[in-house]
């Protein structure tokens, strides 16, 4: 019997893997079958569920040889394991038996808070604290229970007695227990202070600690104290916290990890990544970092994910051959988070097959990983696969209930007991980095209750959802209004008529596009099902030339962006950017309809791109989709689009999509008039009321004969990455028309942002270009030898736009070959001023001084902006040789943009 004792103080000083060692010895040895429960618990507790599992059963086979404190340790596990109705049965029984048992109390305390009942577990706590007063975790608890219900000052007494309790009992625990519980106590006393708001105090303490705390573990103390600040929705406080830290420990790992996540939660996915690649400077070989790295890369930079996984998954497999210090089991896990990320990347690229290859080769290692689990199923799910998607699903309840029951919600197989939604509430409402509340959890719980016709219910979790994510974004109503604004000034009449021959007439692009949530996912797939259409899906091919202009006019120094710079688009430049659409979409098409006469894009926001759309591809065909705008603003504001991955800001406030629905009409309105009879109009309503009358009007539109094959849209194999993944496996079904008049108590806020008056910024900035191309015509005659040609292209720009960087550092040039280098040199600092990382330009004008005898301005120009003379000395050795390539003009290629 007192070998027992000895494991259950392990167990109770969370030395779990000397509790294995011993416990397995004890069963091996002994054969004491009240050792099993404590060996499983043990493997629980370090993450071995599968060999916890195995003692767990074992044991439960032999409960006739169980004495009630084994049966308590036998409820420990699955207390670990998040099986509550177990645990709870078997500390019932054993509470029977012995209401006065101290351990089943804390532990049947510990299963009330997990249901929320707060007030129960606090009973239960107390009970057990009062029957054995020694036993440190139960006071803990005690201040973590008072901690959820932010009450600081009650939170404060068992924090005392636990800070006693440890006083006490210092000389019979080891010293690596102490330094643990003192560890808790210690973020425990954070925790009191951030819930009581005194920030100032609390930073302090830290600042007074760090001289004599070994670095890690007060560096552990500052991670865990902005993690504490962003569940109470203090993220900016959280990351100077761990800027601070990393004043005064610039190469701490630790700090580098918790920053890089606390901007992942944010959606700073640039911040994260440079704080990942500072900790990759740090360990260069660690694949873990390498997989953080392509995680956190993944929504944003594309090219920079895959190297990332790729390099991860190298170091893994290296260490698996080499590394003699690493862990078998530290291995597995090195490699299995690698290959996840990797799998991630295909996935993303739409390589389903290596994806699933990847997914699987982890599973089949570890069937529990939670983030193969997911990825594996949430890409089942794009394919269509619904029922291997569910499988999975059904799984991961096992490792985890939470997150499955979440996923189960988000492919609307609902749950069927108001239990497990209100555990999700429960957990919906636990701070996290997120903040206080986990909005994306918040909006499964709304589509739950929708979906249980608890309307008022699913609007306050929505709202909540909606809430909590907006604080993450910086979305500017007023901005998109001015925006909307300068495209309805860019692309006039007066632009069609004086820029004729631009683009290309090509019919192969069809772009599906209307509000987000319109129906535009529904439409695609029906016409996608014709032999002659491709489906490619959401696209960001038109917002990456959008974003290549932008590039393009930073880089010469315009001053300008789009779309006021359109009008600087001749027939030529427009043309290669029309051909390159195309072939990026025959591209896609190639492997599944290589004989495709229409490639479809349905990203719904580029009902913004239809003038730039129709500027270069004349001939798209563009079918614009409506919805009924109440319905419409109903479905945004129950989705979670998981904003800080992308641009769906407005989607969160009610006001905010009343705005967006009226700049989208005005805007279409606008195309409509520019555009007369070039663009189909069709309603979801009419596509669920009438599916082969519209079908067939979309097929007519496109200008492909009638295929009855259409109208099986649910049917039809293809990837769908939109939030509308499980609706297009569904036949049609007309239970979400209408659905606003459930809500319509908690419209008013649309209503207001839909009828406010249209009103934006005053466009008086907006300078109209009598031709296109002049800085790129101006270019061609300098280096054709035409100096006086050129010129005159340079000046006319300037007369338009003065401070155009790249005409004025030209016409430079030009003074420079005619030999008036001193009127050169103010027109190049001027350009130079503009744009400094232009090197070229620079190491020109270096010469031009060097020319007229400033050597040692030239000199200061180099060490100024290169911090060496290396540039400098260059400039001074090389000759002026006008009308020779000394002056290098601009040999950029705007197709490069």
């Amino acid at each position: 019997m007192p070998y027992l004792n000895i494991l259950r103080r392990l167990a109770e000083n969370q030395q779990f893997s000397e509790l294995r060692a011993e416990a397995l010895a004890c069963w091996e040895e002994g054969g004491d079958v009240r050792a099993l429960p404590l060996l499983a618990l043990a493997l629980a507790q370090l993450g071995e569920r599968r060999q916890a599992l195995a003692c767990y059963e074992q044991g439960r086979k032999k409960m006739a040889e169980l004495d009630l404190a084994a049966r308590v340790d036998l409820a420990g596990v699955d207390c670990v394991l998040l099986r509550l109705r177990q645990a709870e049965a078997l500390l019932q029984g054993v509470l029977q038996a012995e209401p006065d048992h101290a351990l089943a109390l804390a532990r049947l305390a510990w299963c009330r808070l997990q249901q929320g009942d707060l007030e129960a577990a606090l009973r239960f706590y107390r009970r057990s604290s009062a029957l054995e007063p020694w036993r440190l975790p139960v006071w803990l608890a005690l201040v973590r229970l008072h901690l959820q219900k932010e009450e600081a000052e009650a939170a404060q007494a068992p924090l005392e007695r636990a800070i006693t309790c440890l006083e006490e009992r210092q000389e019979e625990l080891p010293g690596s227990v102490i330094d643990l519980f003192t560890a808790q106590l210690r973020s425990l006393q954070l925790h009191i202070w951030v819930v009581d708001g005194q920030l100032a105090r609390a930073e302090e303490w830290l600042a007074s600690r760090r001289a004599d705390l070994p670095e890690d573990v007060w560096v552990s103390l500052v991670t865990g104290y902005a993690v504490l600040l962003a569940g109470h929705d203090q993220h900016s406080q959280a990351e100077e916290a761990l800027r601070n830290g990393l004043k005064h420990y610039p190469v701490n790992l630790a700090l580098l990890l918790q920053l890089a996540e606390l901007a992942q939660a944010q959606g700073h996915f640039l911040q994260a990544v440079r704080a990942l690649q500072r900790a990759i400077d740090l360990e260069s070989e660690n694949p873990a970092l390498w997989s953080r790295l392509a995680g956190a890369s993944l929504h944003r930079f594309d090219r920079q994910a895959r190297r990332a996984a790729e390099k991860g998954v190298a170091l893994a497999q290296a260490l698996a051959g080499d590394d003699k210090e690493t862990s078998a089991r530290d291995i597995r896990l090195l490699l299995a988070q690698a290959r996840n990320a990797l799998a991630l990347v295909e996935g993303q690229e739409e390589n389903f097959g290596r994806a699933e290859e990847l997914f699987g080769q982890v599973l089949a290692e570890n069937p529990f990983f939670v983030p193969s689990l997911q990825g594996l199923a949430q890409l089942y799910m794009q394919q269509g696969r619904i029922d291997e998607a569910l499988g999975l699903y059904e799984q991961l309840k096992r490792v985890d209930p939470l997150q499955a029951q979440a996923a189960l919600i988000n492919a609307r197989h609902f749950p069927g007991d108001e239990e497990s939604l209100a555990k999700m509430g429960r957990a919906a409402a636990r701070p996290s980095l997120e903040g206080r509340v986990r909005s994306g959890l918040f909006f499964q719980l709304a589509a739950a209750w929708d979906k249980r016709q608890e309307y008022d219910k699913a609007f306050v979790c929505a709202r909540k959802a909606n809430e909590a994510s907006g604080r993450h974004l910086s979305y500017d109503p007023k901005k998109h209004r001015t925006s909307c604004a300068r495209l309805r000034h860019a692309f006039s009449p007066e632009l069609y008529q004086h820029r004729p021959g631009s683009g290309d007439p090509s019919s192969l692009p069809v772009y599906v596009l209307g509000m987000p949530r319109s129906g535009t996912t529904l439409v695609e797939q029906i016409i996608a099902g014709h032999s002659e259409i491709f489906g490619a899906g959401e696209l960001g091919i038109i917002p990456q030339r959008i974003a290549g202009l932008n590039r393009w006019e930073r880089h010469v120094g315009s001053g300008r962006r789009y779309p006021d710079c359109i009008d600087d688009l001749s027939p030529a430049i427009s043309q290669g950017i029309a051909q390159g659409i195309i072939s990026e979409l025959k591209e896609l098409a190639a492997q599944e309809k290589p004989a495709a006469s229409h490639v479809v894009d349905k990203l719904p926001h580029n009902f913004e791109n239809i003038g730039f759309i129709k500027f270069l591809l004349p001939g798209a065909k563009i079918i614009s989709v409506g919805r009924d705008p109440r319905d419409i603003a109903i479905s945004n504001y129950f989705t979670d689009y998981q904003a800080k991955h992308g641009g769906m800001g407005f989607a969160y406030d009610l006001n905010d999509i009343g705005q967006q629905l009226a700049d989208h009409n005005l805007l279409m309105q606008h195309w409509h008039k520019l555009f007369p009879g070039q663009i189909m109009e069709i309603s979801y309503e009419e596509v669920v009321d009438d599916l082969e009358g519209s079908a067939r009007r979309l097929l007519a539109y496109i200008g492909v004969e009638w295929q009855g094959q259409v109208l099986k849209f649910n049917e039809l194999k293809r990837p769908v990455k939109t939030a509308s993944v499980w609706q297009v496996r569904q036949p049609i079904y007309k239970s979400a028309k209408a659905r606003w008049r459930h809500y319509r108590e908690y419209l008013a806020p649309l209503t207001r942002g839909t009828n406010a008056k249209i009103r934006w910024q005053p466009i008086a900035d907006m300078l109209t270009l009598p031709e296109p191309g002049l800085l790129q015509a101006g270019v061609e005659l300098y280096h054709g030898g035409d100096l006086d040609g050129a010129e005159l292209k340079f000046k006319k720009m300037l007369h338009h736009n003065p401070d155009h960087a790249a005409c004025n550092y030209m016409v430079g040039l030009v003074y420079c070959s005619k030999g008036h280098v001193a009127d050169a040199v103010p027109l190049m600092e001027k350009a130079v001023a503009k744009c400094p990382w232009q090197k070229e330009w620079r190491q020109n004008l270096a010469k031009a001084y060097n020319e007229i005898g400033k050597g040692e301005v030239a000199a200061k120009l180099f060490t100024r902006r290169a911090g060496s003379g290396r540039g400098a000395a260059a400039a001074d050795n090389e000759p002026l040789a006008h009308g020779d390539n000394s002056y290098l003009a601009p040999g950029d290629n705007f197709a490069d943009y």
